[in-house]
């Protein structure tokens, strides 16, 4: 009876409370992952590590400006740990945070749980108000404790606030778009889809910005490029944060306007009431998989197309660059970007990257699968003669295909780019790189399926990690000179350098039999479990 009344008598309280269970997990993981990244790069900063002379030729080279940013201030420890970790931690928050937006609001709704929250008093408004409220507080404790982490080890706190303030900014403006696309669209993937867009889009504007003198505009356009204005060390410039911040306060409010002109369940974008029925790929269970699979599989392909195009069309200049500065290639192995000197090292080096967003595309495939059974969506199909040993085959065999998809784009796209400047990449060597993830991308797949199997509301997380948490780790590893069995604890220590080098079979080998298991376990904890268990 107390807590019954006190949550009438103070709903807001309790929708703040609500936000802050859902997110409290995630925000310890990227809070610490964020803050402990940046004061390992500082603690590991060399003093002597460049010259005056290779700052100069490394600030004017192309390549190197599109691919790491604007290389400033990198005679200090601040600076350089900003521009080795600073986009990427970037990108790190923003995805969590339009993730976790679309996923506490509009993932609710699909869910239906939002029906009962919003029967009493508590408007729509409200409630999106409040969730975003209690998210938007994440990105300033990440910016907060990523400061305090680089003053702690030694660094100025001028800079060190300045770059935490720019996180900050970015992780808002994430969770301010994410609420925006979750009042737009009607599902929470298409919210998703075109949030990741944004940050796609936002992130080759940064690219294209500082590699372009003349495009160098296009970086004010851009939330990524805008916290690469700033220059912490450097400059110190407060107005490109201050433009990011008041641009992501514009989108809170405007995420707040448009759940007010909307109904549960709804989008300000609806789709037509009457169109002809599409009903093809609806015949069997594998076809309907391949029609779920189609539309991010396209997304998907466009965004690590254009990216891995561009790698391709800086490589030679970025080869030419490290040929005659070796210390600068000492520093890119450090970052976990080895033999960079060469034009297949360096499609071998970034070719590991490209086990990063496939791992990710598998593990979000198979959590969709979670997701439409939290939601009652397969209850139906499952009453019908349909096991769910057929169901989970189909879902995995489309997403491991899809994978290889997308694979291929990216070394068909990496090829085009070296052919385009004539670096000297054949096709054969460019597909042979990038299918050398597949190992890699294959353990993210049979992650996911045992995370379907025995821990269905942590799909994503459980998937992601062998690609995601396991390039971190290396990075990690390599910063401190870690022990090589700590280093071997990553999928990538394990990989070769192809096609610099022959690839390792007996080690892809070990990593498909870990996929093997991991998809039997898996299979045989979903085939036991009740649904939505």
């Amino acid at each position: 009876m107390t807590a019954t009344t006190t949550t009438a008598a103070h709903p807001q309280r309790a929708l703040r409370g609500l936000a802050a269970r859902q997110v409290r997990r995630g925000a310890l993981v990227v809070t610490t992952v964020c803050a402990g990244i940046s004061a390992l790069v500082v603690a590991g900063y060399r003093t002597d590590a460049l010259d005056p002379t290779a700052l100069a030729a490394l600030a004017r080279n192309p390549a190197i400006r599109t691919l790491f940013g604007e290389p400033i201030a990198l005679d200090q420890a601040g600076g350089f740990t900003v521009w080795r970790t600073g986009t990427v931690l970037a990108v790190l928050l923003g995805v969590w945070a339009m993730l976790a937006a679309t996923r506490i609001t509009r993932g609710e709704e699909d869910a239906g749980r939002w029906s009962l929250l919003l029967s009493g008093p508590t408007t729509l408004a409200e409630a999106v108000r409040q969730h975003l409220g209690v998210l938007a507080v994440v990105p300033v404790l990440v910016g907060a404790a990523t400061a305090t982490a680089m003053i702690a080890t030694g660094v100025d706190a001028p800079g060190s606030l300045l770059h935490g303030t720019g996180l900050a900014a970015i992780g808002l403006f994430f969770v301010a778009v994410g609420g925006v696309t979750a009042q737009l669209f009607v599902s929470r993937s298409a919210a998703n889809g075109v949030a990741a867009g944004v940050l796609v889009v936002g992130l080759l504007m940064r690219m294209v910005g500082d590699g372009v003198p003349t495009l160098a505009w296009l970086r004010w356009l851009s939330p990524i490029g805008l916290l690469a204005l700033t220059r912490p060390f450097d400059t110190n410039r407060g107005l490109p944060v201050s433009v990011l911040t008041c641009a992501a306060v514009l989108l809170m409010a405007l995420a707040s306007r448009l759940a007010a002109r909307r109904v549960v369940g709804a989008g300000i974008l609806a789709t037509a009431g009457r169109r002809p029925a599409r009903t093809a790929l609806l015949g069997s269970v594998r076809a309907f998989a391949v029609r779920r699979t189609t539309r991010p599989l396209v997304a998907w392909s466009a965004g690590i197309g254009a990216y891995f195009l561009l790698l391709g069309l800086i490589a030679r200049s970025m080869t030419e660059f490290l040929t005659g500065n070796p210390q600068f290639a000492t520093l890119a192995a450090q970052a976990g970007f080895p033999a960079l000197g060469t034009v297949e090292g360096y499609a071998a080096t970034l070719y590991a990257l490209l086990a990063v967003p496939v791992g990710v595309f598998v593990a979000v495939r198979l959590a969709a699968v979670a997701a439409d059974e939290n939601a009652r969506r397969l209850t139906l199909l499952l009453a019908a003669p349909v096991t769910r040993v057929r169901l989970l085959g189909a879902e995995a065999v489309v997403a491991g295909c899809a994978a290889l998809v997308l694979i291929t784009v990216a070394g068909i796209a990496m090829w085009a780019g070296t052919a385009t400047v004539q670096a000297g990449l054949g096709v054969g060597d460019a597909l042979a790189g990038a299918w050398n993830v597949v190992p890699v991308v294959l353990l993210c797949l049979g992650a996911a399926v045992l995370a379907l199997g025995w821990a269905p509301r942590a799909v994503a997380a459980i998937g992601a990690l062998p690609a995601a948490g396991g390039f971190i780790w290396q990075v990690i590893a390599d910063s401190i000179n870690a022990p090589t069995w700590i280093r071997a604890l990553s999928p990538f220590a394990h990989l070769a350098a192809v096609p610099s080098t022959a690839p390792a079979r007996f080690a892809a080998l070990v990593m498909v039999g870990i996929a093997a298991a991991g998809v039997v376990a898996g299979t045989v904890g979903y085939r036991r479990r009740d649904l939505s268990a």
